[in-house]
């Protein structure tokens, strides 16, 4: 297979910058190793509502989102946040009314966020996008080789996956040290994190006057918000949710996911009531231990969010045959849905330059 521009990674950046690249008529091939597209952006769904188990958030004044989910005709809706907002102690002791609910203002999509992945690949000819494609060696003169023997070559190779995965990726000629440095110094935002979702015939919790917010200090779940999709009016409709971000370390969570999703549901209990005990259905979702999103360094936990965008070290690689588009490179927002669509704007500036 021959090309002018492959993209290795089929997430929304990825995606996004195909989808520019299309417009403009320019060949391009996408590959992306998993059996699905979206990367990070995933959802589980429940009769036409999509539950995150990956970024769940977009704000106002991330104008590229904005134009996307409009473009698409995609539904947003508020972050749910009336009601006492709960906080939990050291000792399991629970608060009402202690702090604020931290993502009140934030919009979500009624189909999730998988709806602008969906929406994407529609658009996309289904004869340039390629599941289970793992890339494993590249060449400086193009020649991109995968996991399962087969090739690509093309004149620019654009990477659209998380730095840190690309020192997995044998080139040639070798990546000089600081390069490598560099892939390796970039942490792949909430590649360490976990979230564990709980489904539930209503939002029992908001007829009790509470938002679904909730800090702990107890665990196992640190962070906690009412993930129930919009408009419910009868139990007819798609089910109600509960979604919390783990407080463990990745190491402490690995292979233990059975035990800590039944220490979550004792835990909202303690903070939702016994109704909480019982949910239609429970999700865990690691993303640490995907190994196409996150590497060993990701298990160690941020205490904030890394100052993105590409290192002086990443630029003009291999006298610009060779770059990254991924959120956390982006000029502006890096690790946010808006910082991929800022990513894939700018390569796509970048490829254009020259073009009539």
């Amino acid at each position: 297979m021959q090309t002018e521009i492959a993209i290795i990674g089929g997430g929304l950046a990825g995606l996004s910058l195909a989808t520019q690249l299309a417009r403009a008529g320019r060949d391009f091939q996408l590959f992306e190793a998993r059996p699905r597209f979206g990367g990070r952006v995933h959802a589980l769904q429940v009769r036409g509502v999509g539950f995150d188990l990956g970024p769940s958030w977009f704000w106002p004044g991330q104008h590229r989102m904005a134009r996307l989910v409009h473009d698409l005709g995609l539904e947003r809706f508020d972050q749910y946040a009336n009601g006492a907002v709960s906080f939990e102690t050291e000792t399991g002791e629970v608060l009402r009314n202690v702090g604020f609910s931290s993502m009140a203002g934030a919009w979500r999509l009624n189909s999730g966020m998988s709806g602008l992945i969906e929406g994407l690949v529609a658009r996309l000819p289904s004869q340039r996008l390629h599941l289970g494609q793992e890339a494993c060696e590249i060449s400086k003169d193009g020649a991109i080789r995968f996991q399962d023997g087969s090739q690509c070559q093309a004149q620019q190779i654009i990477l659209a996956l998380p730095p840190r995965l690309l020192t997995r990726i044998s080139f040639t000629p070798e990546l000089a040290p600081a390069e490598l440095q560099a892939l390796e110094g970039i942490p792949t935002w909430m590649g360490g994190h976990a979230k564990f979702i709980a489904l539930y015939a209503t939002p029992f919790w908001r007829t009790a006057g509470l938002s679904g917010d909730a800090m702990s200090r107890t665990g196992p779940l640190a962070e906690i918000h009412d993930a129930t999709g919009p408009g419910r009016a009868s139990d007819l409709e798609a089910p109600a949710a509960l979604f919390g971000f783990l407080g463990l370390p990745a190491q402490q969570r690995h292979g233990r996911q059975d035990a800590i999703g039944q220490a979550a549901l004792v835990q909202l209990s303690r903070i939702f009531g016994p109704q909480a005990a019982t949910p239609i259905k429970t999700v865990f979702q690691d993303w640490a231990f995907e190994p196409q999103t996150a590497a060993p360094l990701d298990h160690l936990p941020l205490d904030h969010h890394p100052a993105y965008g590409l290192p002086k070290a990443l630029r003009n690689l291999w006298e610009g045959r060779l770059s990254l588009c991924v959120s956390e490179v982006a000029p502006e927002m890096g690790g946010y849905l808006e910082g991929a669509l800022a990513a894939a704007e700018a390569t796509a500036i970048e490829l254009m330059k020259g073009q009539p």
